[in-house]
């Protein structure tokens, strides 16, 4: 029994995402040899190098023709295109730390206007910008990506390929119409690497994580791949994607691509579809697996029973074997400390829970397994996955995963890791609640943290009732405040938009943020349009929130769902000026002007 799992492209490229190495792990312990490959870091490994930049260029320049016909961007790119072949192989090294400096000077293109315009906002800020070498050579590589998208191929981007494609899509046929059709440059490269890694590595079973829908058209195309190579190759998709767009999915075509679809945790239909791949049986049947005979709605009403599930304190650390770990590499696309810090580098990934334990969000995806169902580990164990996952990656820095971390359980974990004396760093997302009070945060910054993320959605108290956050706003202000005292930065998740706001609220919201970076207690943030997803309380419920859902419109992914609402202010011109004037505070620029202003002319 062999079973090959597969990350596909494009995810982030600071660290291996979390899937793969865990289900390996889960099937090593059952005695099946499992394998593993991050086809995304690799595919970006053979995009970001002389021969593969050089290649993609040759092929703009011989489908262009005359070279005039190209945008004026990629023209200026292609005349500089030996400075940027000598640059980029460095560049990315240096970003992966195995470089002490990148070349210098760095081209600079389109991309390098920012220091520019931060130059004309903060002048200090520019100058400490301009000596950054990490944020120099991320730019010089965005600049790179750019250009791919804008000449080589339009769905190309550094965390994401073909995303619109896969975005509640209510039909397979567009999907469809760009597997089957001439394949791209970047589509040509990932056949080429796929057959490269299954001759290496032919499998019984092949299982491919699709966590986001940026990852959706690629995994299929790596199937098809695998289909025409192996046709006795079982193939099965599961992960984030399948779990919350598919679960309602009537369309067999899917199937010409893959045998199953795995919902929900991984870790018991994985190890059921390796059985039946090697015995020879179908996978028809099996709990939590959707086939083409037997498709998710009838699949799901299967009783939990059925499929057993793995207590989150019983799984083992993850298993990074086979993952080629020095070809990660961290992206710093902004000065922001904060800000940069999912991106800029290498963190183990672990969770300290396996759900939320508050689940009553009414935005949240609250009736998907991933949300509903609360099962924390234990202290002991969390500290055992910690040291397996740094003698295997050699990283000492760690972000737990979690919806939301749960606070108890943070606490005897810090209080653990500052017996050691703190010898990891780490950070999490957690809930703004009276229980991360200035003790607890000094606990917590003693332990290790030096983040924490956390959604103070529409800093309004009317609606923060309304969504049932279970706090009110002065009082997240607090823990952010306790957090940013101890030292740990602080990262707030906003939201506009959300059902009944109005234009008033959602500005003075934003005046409420700027007093919070005024005064320290916060170091970065972001604004969310609100999108109604069809797992959340409002769908259920949408008369209370004052919303009409549209009906559903076709057989494929369902997850975001369009509705009325009568009167509502428009959100996308009053959301880029959310966007702009918390761009700047990030930027420190603006902390003492009306945040009215930032609203002028719209």
């Amino acid at each position: 029994m062999n079973v090959f799992l597969i990350t596909p492209p494009l995810l982030a490229p600071n660290a291996p995402y979390p899937a793969t190495p865990l289900l390996a792990a889960a099937l090593k312990r059952r005695g099946i040899a499992a394998r593993q490959s991050d086809l995304s870091i690799e595919l970006l490994a053979r995009v970001f190098s002389r021969e593969g930049l050089s290649r993609l260029a040759d092929g703009v320049r011989r489908r262009a023709g005359d070279e005039n016909s190209l945008p004026p961007a990629a023209r200026r790119f292609l005349r500089r295109l030996p400075r940027y072949l000598d640059a980029v192989e460095p560049a990315r090294e240096f970003l992966a730390g195995r470089r002490p400096a990148p070349p210098s000077p760095l081209p600079r293109g389109p991309r390098f206007r920012f220091l520019a315009e931060l130059r004309r906002a903060n002048p200090a800020a520019a100058e400490s910008a301009r000596r950054d070498r990490r944020l120099l050579a991320s730019l010089f590589l965005d600049d790179i990506a750019d250009f791919i998208r804008d000449a080589v191929d339009e769905r190309f981007g550094f965390s994401r390929y073909a995303e619109r494609l896969a975005v509640s899509a209510p039909s397979f046929d567009p999907i469809l119409q760009a597997l089957e059709g001439r394949p791209s440059p970047i589509d040509r490269l990932l056949d080429r690497l796929v057959l490269e890694t299954c001759r290496e590595r032919p499998a019984d079973l092949v299982g491919i994580t699709v966590p986001f829908p940026g990852n959706l058209y690629a995994a299929l195309r790596i199937a098809r791949v695998i289909r025409r190579s192996a046709p006795r190759t079982r193939i099965v998709l599961g992960g984030g994607y399948i779990s919350t767009e598919l679960r309602k999915m009537s369309d067999p075509r899917l199937f010409d691509y893959a045998d199953g679809l795995i919902f929900d945790d991984g870790e018991e239909p994985l190890l059921r579809c390796a059985e039946a791949a090697a015995a020879g049986r179908p996978l028809s049947g099996l709990p939590r697996v959707a086939t083409r005979e037997r498709l998710p709605a009838a699949t799901l009403a299967e009783p939990r029973a059925a499929a057993a599930i793995l207590r989150h304190r019983e799984r083992p650390a993850p298993d990074y074997s086979g993952l080629p770990l020095d070809l990660y590499f961290g992206m710093a696309e902004t000065p922001n400390p904060m800000h940069r810090l999912w991106s800029e580098r290498f963190w183990n990934k672990l969770q300290l829970a396996h759900g939320c334990y508050w689940h009553r969000c009414a935005f949240c995806d609250t009736s998907l397994d991933y949300i509903r169902r609360f099962d924390p580990a234990d202290a002991d164990t969390v500290l055992r996955w910690m040291d397996d996952v740094f003698a295997q990656t050699g990283h000492r820095g760690f972000h737990f995963t979690d919806e939301a971390a749960p606070p108890a359980l943070l606490r005897r974990v810090a209080e653990r890791l500052a017996a050691r004396g703190a010898p990891y760093e780490w950070w999490t997302n957690i809930r703004l609640e009276p229980a991360f009070d200035r003790p607890m945060a000094r606990t917590l910054a003693r332990g290790g943290c030096i983040a924490a993320t956390a959604g103070l959605e529409c800093a309004n108290d009317r609606l923060l009732r309304l969504m049932n956050k279970g706090a009110p706003r002065d009082a997240m202000a607090e823990v952010c405040a306790a957090l940013s005292s101890a030292g740990i930065r602080v990262h707030v998740y906003l939201m506009y938009g959300f059902p009944t706001q109005t234009r008033a609220e959602a500005i003075e919201a934003l005046d409420f943020v700027r007093r919070l970076f005024r005064r320290g207690a916060i170091h970065s943030a972001y604004w969310h349009r609100f999108a109604l997803t069809c797992h959340s309380p409002i769908h259920a419920r949408p008369e209370i929130f004052d919303v009409k859902p549209a009906p559903p419109l076709g057989p494929f992914a369902r997850n975001e769902v369009a509705y009325e609402e009568e009167g509502a202010p428009d959100w996308a011109t009053i959301g880029e000026g959310l966007r702009r004037a918390t761009f700047n505070y990030m930027l420190g620029v603006g902390w003492d002007a009306d945040a009215a202003a930032w609203f002028e002319g719209f």
